[in-house]
């Protein structure tokens, strides 16, 4: 009996490979199971198989929980079609559209025709790479926060933060000179400037405002 080898690959996820080795006898049933045994997606979800030219063009649908509609247009279910009924092409290839309401497309193209392995258990993986992707919708868990994360106060830790602790110290002060002494300085330096100014050619600033007085 022929062995089909089909290698699947995400549309969007070239790095992501399975080649699955199965019977021209079994359906796209079997075939749909075995891509989601590969994945870890559940299978129980509506999905189709579209037989494509060389350039995935499509063509016949073949269904799995297909809509009224489309059953009502007669649409192959893959639990009742072979998979030697479409295999016309040595390289004959599929479209793979996997859960309508978030959909994920694949690739699958068949690579190779075998003879059966009376060893083998069929459908069976032969090879796998890469990770398969988060199911759309996915919603990420947070991480567990450690102790010392849970100790962390963000706004007292960032230079946006206001620690309390801080705010009565400054409540505290009875002057800006507990600061730093910031304006003492000042006021000591203009003294000096003064006291200096004042020495020089016996400048007097009573004669000074005088002075002024006359001129006007």
């Amino acid at each position: 009996m022929a062995i089909y080898r089909f290698r699947v690959t995400f549309e969007d996820y070239d790095d992501v490979i399975r080649e699955i080795d199965i019977k021209s006898t079994q359906t796209f049933q079997d075939l749909h199971l075995a891509i989601h045994k590969s994945t870890g997606y559940k299978p129980d979800t509506s999905s189709s198989f579209y037989v494509c030219n060389d350039y995935w063009i499509k063509s016949d649908e073949i269904a799995y929980l297909p809509s009224q509609r489309k059953i009502e247009r007669g649409v192959a279910l893959m639990e009742n079609t072979k998979l030697s009924r479409f295999i016309d092409d040595p390289h004959q290839k599929f479209y793979y559209t996997y859960n309508f309401d978030r959909p994920y497309d694949f690739h699958v193209e068949l690579v190779k025709i075998l003879d059966e392995d009376a060893g083998k258990q069929y459908p069976h993986l032969t090879r796998s790479v890469g990770e398969a992707p988060k199911m759309p919708g996915s919603i990420p868990v947070p991480p567990v926060a450690t102790d010392d994360e849970e100790d962390f106060d963000f706004l007292n830790e960032t230079e946006y933060g206001i620690n309390e602790e801080e705010t009565e110290d400054m409540d505290t002060v009875d002057s800006v000179d507990e600061l730093g002494g910031t304006t003492g300085a000042e006021e000591e330096e203009k003294d000096e400037f003064m006291d200096e100014f004042s020495d020089n050619d016996g400048y007097d600033s009573d004669d000074y405002d005088s002075a002024n007085k006359d001129d006007y």
